[in-house]
């Protein structure tokens, strides 16, 4: 499937302003610099994967393991199924989780490993409605920098990762676009769309 990564989409992002919309408005456990601290962290751990001269299948090994550590890969998993969540059943949900981790993490590694030889550095954090939005700068050789953000929230009770921003095409929204396009494709069928995500990734 081709990625809709470097591709600018107003619809999209009115996608995800909806739901954005639909977060907790709780008052902020969480504080600016924990959240800040928290895409260092994040940040350092790809810097150091994209640069070590691992090999294609063992970098996304560690991109899956580092979308463990910091994502909230729930969150964006069942915010990507949409609607349809609402009637699969809870071992289809946990399914779909699980193989939408796998998928997720091979897609975003393609695309972090064509950072290699470059660096991504945090450059500014501020709170957003009712999450934190952490910027950083992606140098690539060859290349003009561009913006990568970070959207950061603390719903599980956990400080996680639950959107990436890159170059204006918000994850959230491509996913649930794709993951939805998918499952037309599936016939509605969350069954198939598990098989056919595990496929993919």
């Amino acid at each position: 499937m081709q990625s809709n990564l470097t591709r600018r989409s107003f619809t999209l992002l009115g996608v995800a302003g909806a739901t954005v919309a639909l977060l907790p408005k709780a008052a902020f456990a969480l504080n600016v610099d924990q959240a800040r601290a928290l895409i260092d962290k994040l940040i350092g751990e790809i810097n150091s994967v994209i640069n070590s001269g691992k090999s294609e299948s063992a970098m996304f090994k560690s991109f899956e393991a580092i979308f463990a550590r910091y994502a909230d890969e729930n969150y964006i998993a069942l915010s990507a199924l949409g609607p349809a969540g609402r009637q699969a059943s809870a071992g289809q949900k946990k399914a779909f989780v699980a193989a939408f981790k796998r998928y997720i993490a091979v897609k975003y590694g393609k695309r972090f490993r064509e950072f290699i030889g470059g660096k991504i550095e945090v450059t500014d954090a501020k709170p957003l409605k009712n999450f934190f939005e952490v910027k950083s700068v992606a140098k690539l050789q060859g290349q003009s920098p561009f913006e990568v953000r970070w959207q950061v929230f603390d719903k599980s009770g956990k400080t996680r990762f639950f959107n990436i921003i890159i170059e204006g095409v918000n994850m959230l929204a491509s996913e649930r676009t794709e993951i939805g396009a998918m499952l037309d494709q599936q016939g509605g069928d969350i069954d198939k769309l598990i098989a056919a995500l595990k496929a993919t990734g």
